[in-house]
């Protein structure tokens, strides 16, 4: 069993900093890319950032400059650095990743979700 496990996620104003992080534990044999989505109210769930195993990544164009997606691979971490944020930055953000299993078949795993609420 695998578990995406999101934190910190909280409430800040309009400009601040949040920094966001995904641990994935559990039966892990490889991870492959891994990235941030957030959905808000009466919204659809969209891509924030990923980045691939090798470091690549890349950034939904109403955040490039502002927030940087990294990942620790010796820990299975993935985080997300927020910062200048604005009130529609919020939502809940879900951590994402695809791994292979040791026959390298390919799996897709959601974390619970972190609500991230910017005021103005």
């Amino acid at each position: 069993q695998v578990q995406l496990v999101e934190s910190g996620g909280g409430l800040v104003q309009a400009g601040g900093p949040l920094r966001l992080s995904c641990a994935a534990s559990g039966r892990i044999f490889s991870i492959n890319a891994m990235g941030w989505y957030r959905q808000a109210p009466g919204k659809q769930r969209e891509l924030v950032a990923g980045i691939t195993s090798g470091g690549r990544t890349n950034y939904a164009d109403s955040v490039k400059g502002r927030f940087t997606i990294s990942r620790d691979n010796a820990k299975n971490t993935v985080y997300l650095q927020m910062k200048s944020l604005k009130p529609e930055d919020t939502a809940v953000y879900y951590c994402n990743a695809e791994m292979q299993d040791p026959k390298y078949y390919a799996n897709i795993y959601w974390g619970q979700g972190t609500q991230v609420t910017v005021s103005s």
